[in-house]
């Protein structure tokens, strides 16, 4: 996205071709930005300037993708042209107002049904920045408002109730934005021109999560070296929770890509144990939280997990799709309206079998397939084409590791 509004021709090598980026490259393309993709992994944009975008001729399709629903909410906004965004069933049921509001603050004219999608941006409008304070910790919302604040007529400011992910932050000073922060509050100033850059993307965090908690329960006996990880420090609660739980976990050969911390994960099997997550570290871990819950469902004793409520409002209710899920395997737990309490199994004993509705949620199919290695019998999951979103290739990756994963026609 700020490659299209960035002068000059940016490249981008490690590029996921899930269906959530390209969902954003279509997008991008509608909305008259030139992209080349001479490979899967590799993308070359040329920019069409801060202000050369162009209204697309039909709805916008985010597909699956509530970060570039948001994010692009923010975009669109101060643009010259109207828009409307749209996705598949699970966005279209997603909360939009917490983005909607803050831009509405800011002089925009954007519209929901009811809280949630299409999303309608009337163009043409002047905005001014605003200093506005989330009710709730959420990178998506406070990226969509520093993406209408590039527009907007003098400085914006988003402070945060908590720590949340910053990658927009250090993207758009990679691009030459002037941008500062000050504890839980991040200001930009409009900026004449983004600068064109060449960007190495380093593998998600939130994808080798279901690695490292897999090598944690012995996916190898010898454990696994999972390479080139992106360790972005608001992104990484889980590492130090699954490590206060007994985990393993080595940080090897740390370096920088971009503006973003790298290294490689040496991850051996591993006692667990029941913990209290501390409530600051939920944020820091809240894509990961499905697999801390298996995770969690093969440590010894009690781990309790709360002020994770906005995992209700993912791409399905994660709290009740994994509940659902640990009660078809045996796992004892106690549902609580912002998190989980769980039981773990004594000794190492296996889960029983069982199927599993993961509700079209890609984190909860692929949370439920790293169960499968403590279960005595099979796993069915059902509803699992999602994965496609943020992990094709998973289930060949999973078995490569020794999980015994086989991917069923439709």
């Amino acid at each position: 996205m700020l490659s299209g509004l960035a002068a000059g021709t940016s490249e981008v090598t490690g590029f996921l071709a899930s269906e959530d980026c390209l969902a954003t490259l279509n997008a991008m393309r509608a909305l008259g930005v030139s992209i080349e993709q001479p490979s899967a992994t590799h993308v070359i944009v040329h920019g069409s300037g801060l202000r050369g975008l162009k209204g697309a001729h039909n709805s916008l399709d985010m597909g699956n993708a509530g970060t570039a629903m948001r994010l692009f909410t923010g975009l669109l906004a101060a643009q010259e042209f109207s828009s409307t965004l749209i996705g598949d069933a699970s966005l279209m049921k997603r909360p939009m107002e917490r983005v909607a509001k803050p831009l509405r603050e800011m002089g925009a004219d954007v519209r929901t049904h009811e809280g949630r999608p299409p999303v309608e941006i009337h163009g043409g409008l002047r905005l001014h920045g605003i200093d506005y304070v989330m009710p709730v910790a959420s990178a998506q919302v406070k990226s969509a408002i520093l993406l209408a604040g590039l527009y907007a007529e003098g400085p914006t400011t988003v402070t945060a109730p908590a720590v949340c992910r910053d990658h927009s932050e250090r993207m758009l000073l990679s691009c030459g934005v002037r941008l500062t922060s000050a504890g839980l509050s991040s200001t930009v100033y409009p900026p004449r021109r983004l600068e064109s850059q060449r960007l190495n993307v380093p593998g998600d965090f939130s994808s080798a999560a279901f690695f490292i908690v897999a090598g944690l329960l012995g996916a190898a006996k010898d454990g696994l070296l999972i390479q080139n990880v992106g360790l972005n420090p608001t992104r990484t609660g889980l590492l130090d929770i699954l490590r206060s739980m007994g985990g393993e976990i080595d940080i090897l050969n740390a370096r920088e890509s971009g503006a973003e911390p790298v290294a490689d994960l040496r991850v051996r099997v591993s006692a667990l144990k029941g913990i209290e997550v501390p409530a600051a570290m939920v944020p820091l871990a809240i894509d990961e939280i499905p697999v801390l819950f298996i995770a969690a469902a093969c440590a010894r004793g009690e781990t309790l997990v709360t002020g994770a409520e906005e995992l209700r409002v993912k791409e399905s209710d994660r709290i009740a799709a994994m509940s659902a899920g640990l009660e078809s395997l045996g796992v004892v737990h106690e549902v609580l309206p912002d998190g989980m309490r769980i039981q773990g199994r004594p000794d190492g004993a296996a889960f029983g079998g069982g199927a599993i509705d993961s509700h079209g949620d890609h984190r909860v199919a692929m949370s439920f397939s790293v169960a499968s290695l403590r279960a005595a019998k099979p796993i069915l999951i059902r509803d699992v084409a999602n994965v496609a979103t943020s992990f094709p290739g998973f289930v060949g990756m999973a078995r490569s590791v020794g999980l015994d994963v086989t991917e069923l026609p439709a």
